[in-house]
């Protein structure tokens, strides 16, 4: 064959990045490699002659078809005579992949070494290798000398890597350059026209192996050869050649196993053509026909043994080697692939030696190698004759895939729950009842694909019948009723009995899909509840009935808005003929309600829970049917038995929900909408009456003091109706707010009214205010402004109102103190902001609460929120259900005061008393507390940040007073647990700046500076007289370090470095030095000896480089510039709270230390050339001018790095 040449740097070529790589150069065409033909051999020449041969040749081939084209596809057939080599053709895609094949077979035979090696540069450049591809003969050759010949290895003269590979007969060398990229291969790159190219490589190797199947596939020559490369290149330490060559195996695997699936028919065709000759002929004899015949049936008998061969060999080389393979990728193509074998041919491939590697690779760490395998063996269980041969995987890995249903990758779950389904439905056993009962609950999960398909398999075990049971269709429709009745029955007992979770909506969305239409059968559904059951067997219990009630109205919900219920995902866009069916369901659905919900109704006026769901579907009306159905007779039913359940009940549920339903129905463009709001008029005048008159005899009868208990319940009542309706109705021309601030006043100044009376007092009086304001708005907005006078007479109601809820903050009642608070928080909110968007006037009734409200509404707080926590032994022994309850009512209160620290109602400074319960209360208030603190941040990031600091001073201040009280002077102050949990609040307030350190810039240089000033401020009260009072604090702010650019830095080392003296520097050794140790550690990035002492690394430190840290400016991107300066740089004032200056360390004039004077004064020659803030580079010095351009770049690359 061909010697192998010496390899030269300018023989291989890397392909640009920015171009795409569609052929390789023509340097390294079919193998060849360009060199002067007088150097060549006569082995070369000859080598040579035959390529040229061979591209002479597909070119003829071309020719021939380029003169049997139309003249308009010139064009086309020039781009084909461009494209020389196999993997330009394949690339490219121009022409069908079999007349590709063709040609190439044809050469084939024509010269099997010459196309083989033309095959063999295909596999090479399609790993994106454009290097070269030599081969010699190796039978002359020792074992010995082969072995050796089998090596990869890099040549550092000419920066070249080679790989040696045995394709017999021939030893192949590929030589590359070294900086070959494995992620610009043709098989990982994105775009469509390498997806294309995947795709048009796949379809080579199919179309090879089917064209070959009758002619080349069993010489023998073409298999052994291209096993033998494949082979040798999965061993390769390049994942481009590992990938490819395992892609291309196991792509013609999957080929072949198409070969043998043809070649069984054509067995059987052969063998039924001996038979039927055998037949024929006399016994004992034998024709020239029946020894054709027998001969070629043991031809077609010994193909599949071949191709076997073939597939074990490729299988043990390629797959056996990377199925564990370090790249997901290359683990994924071998599971993908094995699936297909074990579905396409079981008769080789389903058995426990193949299985176990599907059975491995379950517990691969990457979701995707998962999802195929489960994806495989569904294919498999799919097939119920296939299932009986997996008796033993069953066994083996049930349990892994069982538990797969719980993995993090929700996909996986979705898929492992499928397979699941299909081993429950078809393996018989396999999968236990208690197996079964657990991926039930699995109908309530977040993720909704994964809920639906435990919803499929929830339907097909819950409603399954016994061979004995099993109805026919027509059976099924003459008893519908009892059909419907008994899977009901069973549904409702799964719910009751297996008390997953509370609401039956999440149960109904995922059997939506695969319930068979039982859930919309809006007859059946209602009858059931309706007609009385024939047999007692039938009739439902009072439990039963509620649940079904809840599924009703689940149902009407998932019919009218189509979308799946709060928590599982956006609203489903639905095309137009989905949205058409969903309409006329809709319609369906109403037409059945408006005619047995008010039976309904009045049938079940007494339960509360029951009547609460009926109340929720009318929002789900289609309400023109109500018209275009001519039924208006059924709304008068319904206003009444509305009516009736409002005078009736005093349960606040029912109530808001028959005044939702009023909102609902009294909508100005309906047709029915004088009908609905007459009946709401007259409801109201009925209740506004009776509440008067009860009024009037409360304030008659001894001004309160007379009235019986009776009275005042029946006034009560009467007032949390009105309450109900007046959230969603405007009652305001009935005057009920008078009315309720009248009573709100009696118990200020009087007391003994119960919290029944109070609490919806003061809930009406709030929405009669909010009524009254929503009118003003709405006539300055129809350019009609309300009179002064109205906006005087709104102003002292409001006031009124505002007074009131203070004096209630300490009321004796609990409920009444904290519903006052609340409201209180929400009016403060609505009147901060009067009179900022809208008319002058409105200013008037503009309220910001002053110091000594704060500071009660604060230690309200505190009382309420932060004040239980140490509940008593048989408090902490409740129900759970009583303790979420509390812990959701201190959730409301602490919310409502973050909102006014949010919207700068109250001062930021006090949310310093909340933060401190940070760390406390993280796990039921940690989400309220952290969204404060990005909100105050957003508002203002110096204050928020200064309230951080404040409430970790504050802290420390409370632990070194118990620590000085308890006398712990043997004990570090940084030892105890109260320290610890200080230090871990500020490492956990660190972590609420994020990663943008140019944003949070400002903030954390305060923040240092502040603690500075703290750890040295004041008197000490240790021996040691030098030792700074508040030192250890310094350890609290070292975990905002981290968050320092690395210039701000050496900035606030600076600054530290102030307050030491030189006293400090003689005498800071021991560990009550070790704070100001770690800080100074914190900052400068170094981790000294621990015997070092903190004078030495001080005196060790060298300033930073002047023309780094004395000017830098920055621009951002809204064109603000950024400036920092050391201590003691002469500058102007600045703006505290501006963003744009880091101003921190030139409060105070501080001493700037030199290189030769480590605590002495500044130099006179630094005094003289310092820059000052604001100066350009055109203003310094010459010298420092230079060095000013180039640390701005600096500085920009270590920023860009961090």
């Amino acid at each position: 064959m061909i010697a192998e040449p010496s390899p030269a740097p300018d023989t291989c070529q890397k392909e640009s990045d920015g171009q795409e790589a569609t052929a390789p150069a023509s340097a390294v065409q079919n193998g060849g490699c360009v060199k002067n033909p007088s150097d060549l051999t006569p082995f070369q020449k000859g080598r040579r002659k035959v390529r040229e041969q061979c591209e002479n040749v597909r070119k003829k081939n071309i020719s021939r078809k380029r003169s049997s084209q139309p003249e308009g596809s010139e064009d086309e057939v020039e781009e084909m005579v461009e494209a020389v080599t196999l993997f330009e053709v394949v690339s490219l895609g121009k022409r069908a992949m079999q007349s590709v094949v063709d040609d190439w077979i044809e050469a084939y035979k024509e010269d099997r070494d010459l196309a083989l090696l033309d095959l063999i540069n295909f596999f090479i450049q399609c790993s994106g290798c454009q290097g070269m591809v030599t081969a010699e003969m190796y039978q002359s050759l020792h074992t010995s000398d082969i072995l050796k010949k089998m090596i990869e290895k890099f040549d550092e003269e000419t920066g070249l890597q080679y790989k040696r590979i045995m394709a017999r007969p021939w030893i192949l060398t590929v030589t590359w350059p070294m900086e070959l990229e494995d992620e610009g291969y043709p098989l990982v790159k994105p775009g469509p026209h390498w997806k294309k190219f995947k795709a048009n490589f796949c379809e080579f190797t199919a179309v090879l192996i089917q064209q070959c199947q009758y002619s080349i596939l069993y010489d023998g020559y073409l298999m052994n050869t291209i096993t033998s490369l494949l082979s040798g290149l999965t061993g390769s330490v390049v994942r481009a050649f590992r990938h490819t060559s395992t892609f291309a195996a196991l792509k013609l695997v999957t080929a072949l196993v198409s070969v043998i699936q043809n070649l069984d028919v054509s067995i059987h065709n052969a063998q039924q053509l001996y038979e039927v000759e055998k037949n024929r002929t006399p016994e004992g004899e034998t024709g020239p026909r029946l020894d054709e015949l027998d001969r070629k049936r043991k031809e077609c008998q010994q193909k599949p043994v071949e191709i076997e061969n073939m597939m074990n060999a490729l299988f043990k080389g390629t797959f056996v080697q990377r199925y564990r393979d370090v790249i997901p990728e290359i683990r994924i193509v071998c599971i993908e692939e094995m699936g297909s074998w074990l579905k396409l041919y079981p008769n080789m491939f389903l058995n426990d030696s193949y299985l176990k590697y599907v059975g491995w690779m379950l517990y691969d760490k990457q979701a995707e190698v998962r999802l195929k395998c489960l994806q495989g063996l569904r294919g498999l269980y799919e097939h119920k004759e296939l299932v009986f041969k997996m008796g033993l995987f069953n066994t083996r890995f049930k349990s892994r895939i069982v538990s797969m249903t719980t993995d993090k990758e929700p996909e996986v779950a979705v898929e492992a729950m499928k397979l699941v389904m299909l081993m429950v439905l078809h393996c018989e056993n396999t999968v236990s009842s208690e197996e079964c009962e657990a991926m039930y609950h699995f109908v309530y999960a977040t993720y909704r694909p994964l809920a639906v398909v435990a919803g499929e398999l929830l339907c097909k075990r819950l409603f399954c019948l016994s061979p004995g049971e099993e109805e026919t269709p027509q059976s099924k429709k003459k008893n519908k009723f009892v059909y419907s009745l008994s899977r009901l029955k069973k549904l409702i007992t799964f719910f009751l009995n297996h008390g997953f979770h509370k609401h039956v909506t999440y149960l109904v969305d995922s059997l939506w899909d695969w319930e068979d239409g039982l859930l919309r059968d809006w007859e059946c559904l209602t009858n059931l509840l309706r007609d009385k059951p024939m047999r007692k067997e039938e009739a439902f219990t009072d439990a039963q009935e509620t649940v079904l009630v809840e599924i009703i109205a689940a149902a009407v919900r998932q019919t009218a808005e189509g979308h799946p219920p709060v928590g599982r995902g956006g609203r489903k866009a639905l095309t137009a003929k989905e949205r058409r069916a969903q309409m006329e369901e809709c319609v369906r659905m109403t037409e059945r309600f408006i005619v047995v919900l008010p039976e309904l109704l009045a049938k079940y006026s007494s339960d509360i829970e029951k009547v609460t769901n009926f109340l929720q579907i009318p929002q789900y009306y289609n309400l023109n049917v109500y018209v275009t159905g001519h039924l208006e007779q059924y709304l008068n039913a319904l206003l009444k038995e509305m009516k009736e359940l409002v005078h009736r009940h005093t349960d606040l549920n029912i109530l808001e929900a028959c005044s939702k339903v009023y909102s609902i129905l009294c909508n100005e463009q309906l047709a029915i909408y004088p009908i609905v709001s007459e009946a709401l008029h007259q409801l109201i005048d009925e209740m506004v009456k009776d509440f008067s008159q009860l009024l009037d005899d409360f304030f008659q009868e001894e001004e309160g003091f007379g009235v019986s208990e009776e009275h005042i319940f029946r006034m009560s009542c009467t007032l949390k109706k009105l309450t109900a309706f007046h959230n969603a109705h405007d009652l305001t021309s009935w005057h009920i707010g008078d009315r309720t601030l009248k009573i709100l006043n009696f118990e200020k100044e009087n007391g003994g009214l119960p919290a029944e009376t109070l609490i919806p007092a003061l809930q009406c009086s709030y929405f009669a205010l909010l009524w009254q304001l929503e009118l003003a708005t709405e006539a300055l907005v129809a350019e009609v402004p309300p009179s002064q006078e109205a906006l005087s007479e709104l102003n002292e109601q409001m006031t009124c109102f505002r007074l009131i809820c203070e004096s209630y903050l300490n009321h004796h009642n609990k409920d009444v103190n904290e519903k006052a608070f609340i409201l209180l928080c929400d009016l403060l909110i609505v009147l901060s902001h009067q009179g900022v968007d809208e008319d002058e006037d409105f200013a008037l009734l503009k309220f910001l609460p002053d110091h000594d409200l704060q500071s009660r509404m604060i230690e309200f707080v505190k009382d309420h929120v932060f004040g239980e926590n140490n509940l008593p032994p048989e408090e902490m022994n409740r129900e759970e259900a009583h303790r979420l309850d509390s812990i959701y009512r201190k959730r409301i209160i602490l919310a409502e005061y973050c909102k006014l620290i949010a919207y700068n109602v109250v001062e930021m400074m006090t949310a310093v008393e909340i933060y401190k319960h940070y760390m406390q209360t993280y796990h039921d208030f940690g989400d309220i507390i952290k969204e404060t603190i990005n909100r105050t941040r957003h508002n203002d990031r110096i204050e928020s940040a200064r309230t951080l600091i404040v409430c970790l001073q504050e802290l420390y201040q409370n632990h070194m007073a118990t620590y000085r009280s308890n006398n712990s002077r043997k004990k570090q102050v940084d030892s105890s647990a109260s320290f610890a949990n200080i230090k871990e609040l500020a490492r956990r307030f660190s972590l609420t700046f994020g990663w943008d350190q140019m944003n949070s810039r400002e903030s954390i240089a305060m923040i240092h500076k502040e603690g500075i000033d703290f750890a040295f401020h004041g008197d000490s009260q240790d021996i040691d007289y030098y030792l700074p009072p508040n030192l250890t604090f310094l350890a609290i702010i070292s975990e905002f370090s981290n968050k320092l650019l690395k210039p701000d830095k050496k900035l606030v080392y600076y600054y530290l470095q102030e307050f030491v003296t030189d006293h400090m520097l003689l005498t800071c050794k021991g560990e009550k030095w070790h704070p100001l140790y770690c800080y100074r550690s914190s900052l400068i990035g170094t981790d000294d000896d621990a015997e070092s002492t903190i004078a030495s690394s001080f005196r060790e430190w060298p300033p930073p480089d002047r023309s780094k840290v004395f000017a830098t400016k920055r621009k951002f991107s809204d064109g603000n510039s950024m400036d920092i300066s050391l201590p003691g740089s002469s500058r102007q004032p600045t703006d505290l709270q501006s963003d744009s200056q880091l101003s921190y360390f030139s409060w105070q004039s501080k001493t700037v230390i030199s290189e030769d004077n480590a605590m002495g004064e500044p130099s006179p020659a630094v005094q003289d050339t310092m820059p000052r803030m604001g100066d350009s580079p055109e203003m310094l010095p010459e010298e420092l001018a230079e060095d000013f351009h180039e640390d701005i770049d600096v500085l920009e690359t270590d920023e860009g790095n961090l």
